[in-house]
């Protein structure tokens, strides 16, 4: 079979090269002046763009003779599996598509079609944002910077991380990397999994794993609650007022997962009363967070635009994840990151 890769959303030229280089064997189409231009590094939604009439013929006859897509197209979502009828893998950019794939219903209208994630390319990035949090959370970074806009000078004694407990619900590889991190400052990590197996824990960097039925036992020791699950059946709203009043009074929240697995008014609520100490969240129940959310004025409350995961590197760890599982694809061996398409991830 004649195979056609065709690159769905904008990534350098220099990443286009080694997918060339790896694929001999494939046409490769990549028609840059044809894809929505980011708007940062690594944006593979990129700005709305409208095609000529031409331009969108052109695109459509790209759709309908590939055979391997590098990312889902975000023009034609909707009808992806009508106008690319022969695409039998998709690879994703992102970590989390398994909603996405569920809501699209392209499992069952492409069913020859693989789909893989991008799952631990973004685990350092995460891992970065959530230990910026932990540290910041400790050192009283957000008291200082409403000091300093407020133009008061209070001096202050901060905490350390030092023995600090952190319970890290999503204990994959975004969750061991945020382990490794937090226990180079000696911070005691506690990490949640659906299967945690009899693997060593030291190996996966974290003192103890337990699976989800543990979470009630294991909330009171936690002097941080990072999630990073993704959003399953299982996952949603696991998070709810007996959860976080389960939690130690000045406990913080770090939110790297998705928004659906907490109870955001439940949340709200905590902060408010003083139960939390703060939250740093990245993901929201409703994306963008809408303008009347009380999260945007919280004092206690870092709001990120879900950019947490997002770098510089980000397009240079795909397309090495790509080229990997492109080889893989070619020998007719399993490849990496597939989507489970009934676990959603």
């Amino acid at each position: 079979m004649h195979e056609v890769i065709l690159i769905a959303s904008w990534i350098e030229d220099e990443h286009v090269r080694c997918i060339r280089e790896a694929a001999p064997w494939a046409e490769v189409i990549h028609e840059p002046s044809l894809l929505r231009l980011p708007r940062y590094a690594a944006d593979h939604n990129g700005q709305a763009k409208a095609r000529t009439p031409e331009e969108e013929d052109r695109w459509s006859a790209n759709l309908a003779r590939a055979t391997i897509l590098f990312d889902f197209d975000q023009t034609h979502r909707q009808d992806l599996p009508e106008v690319a009828p022969n695409v039998r893998w998709i690879q994703a950019t992102s970590s989390g598509i398994g909603q996405f794939v569920k809501r699209m219903g392209y499992a069952a209208r492409m069913p020859d079609a693989v789909f893989t994630t991008a799952s631990g390319v973004h685990a350092r990035p995460l891992a970065e944002f959530t230990l910026m949090c932990m540290l910041g959370h400790v050192r009283g970074l957000l008291p200082t910077v409403h000091d300093q806009e407020a133009r008061h000078w209070e001096r202050f004694a901060g905490a350390d991380l030092e023995n600090k407990t952190a319970l890290i619900v999503g204990y994959g590889s975004v969750g061991q990397e945020v382990g490794r991190m937090a226990q180079a400052f000696t911070v005691r990590v506690l990490g949640v999994r659906r299967h945690p197996g009899r693997e060593d824990p030291v190996l996966l960097h974290a003192d103890e794993i337990h699976g989800q039925a543990a979470l009630p036992e294991l909330l009171p020791q936690a002097d941080f609650l990072v999630l990073a699950a993704p959003h399953t059946r299982e996952t949603e709203q696991m998070i709810r007022e007996a959860e976080l009043a389960a939690l130690p009074v000045g406990a913080a929240l770090v939110n790297i997962g998705r928004g659906s697995l907490i109870d955001e008014p439940a949340l709200v609520a905590a902060l408010q009363t003083g139960h939390l100490s703060g939250a740093y969240l990245d993901v929201f129940a409703e994306e963008p967070l809408p303008e009347d959310s009380p999260l945007w004025s919280m004092p206690n409350v870092l709001v990120s635009p879900h950019s947490a995961s997002t770098s510089d590197r980000e397009n240079g760890r795909i397309t090495d994840l790509f080229t990997d599982n492109l080889s893989r694809y070619r020998a007719g061996e399993p490849l990496r990151n597939t989507l489970d398409v009934e676990r959603m991830y």
